[in-house]
């Protein structure tokens, strides 16, 4: 049948992943630096990605393509579920950089290494619909506060989410974030989430 659906012009494509972040369906993903349209089927057509492209790198087209199938939609969403919601790369503090698009507008999640071994469900309950950035204050010897506090101060974060273990070591990342959210000037909305070592949270 012919209608509308998205085009992707890879080569204005920068690969940051709005694009596959404002789509309901699930139908754009990463690959190999580059969003693509994984599905016909997936798409709508209505377009809610867009706007969300700062390269203007998406625009509509018609032509023969399959029709919209809301329950294959469905039923990918359920199998996403149980995979990566990861959303960005790099995830290391020492590693993403200050300015990123995916900075937008972003829910930041500043979470300790060991937490997403820690609790089973860290994907879906905590990773899911944030940028994560992930440090251990230990091991890297490094106070994060400095670049958290450029992070949050150029970007438009629009809360803070913090994820540490319950042993005292990673007070330190804690801090950090708490410490650049201060110093950056700005009033953000954030929570810290607790967890044991036997992987439950304690708050």
């Amino acid at each position: 049948m012919i209608r509308k659906i998205i085009h992707i012009d890879e080569e204005k494509c920068n690969g940051c992943g709005l694009c596959a972040r404002a789509c309901h369906e699930s139908a754009i993903g990463i690959i190999d630096g580059k969003a693509k349209l994984l599905r016909e089927d997936y798409c709508d057509g209505l377009g809610d990605c867009l706007p969300a492209c700062p390269t203007n790198a998406i625009s509509f087209v018609e032509k023969e393509a399959a029709a919209y199938d809301e329950a294959a939609v469905l039923e990918n969403k359920k199998k996403l579920e149980a995979h990566s919601q990861l959303q960005q790369w790099p995830v290391q503090i020492k590693l993403v950089p200050i300015n990123a698009p995916y900075f937008d507008d972003a829910d930041l999640l500043i979470a300790a290494d060991c937490t997403a071994y820690a609790y089973t469900n860290f994907h879906q309950d905590f990773i899911k619909g944030k940028i994560t950035l992930i440090g251990c204050p230990k091991l890297d010897s490094v106070d994060y506060s400095e670049k958290l506090t450029e992070i949050i101060r150029q970007n438009n974060i629009k809360s803070v989410t913090i994820v540490r273990m319950e042993v005292p070591c990673c007070g330190g990342i804690q801090n950090a974030a708490i410490n650049a959210m201060k110093a950056s000037g700005k009033f953000l909305p954030w929570q810290v989430y607790t967890i044991s070592t036997d992987g439950r949270i304690l708050a």
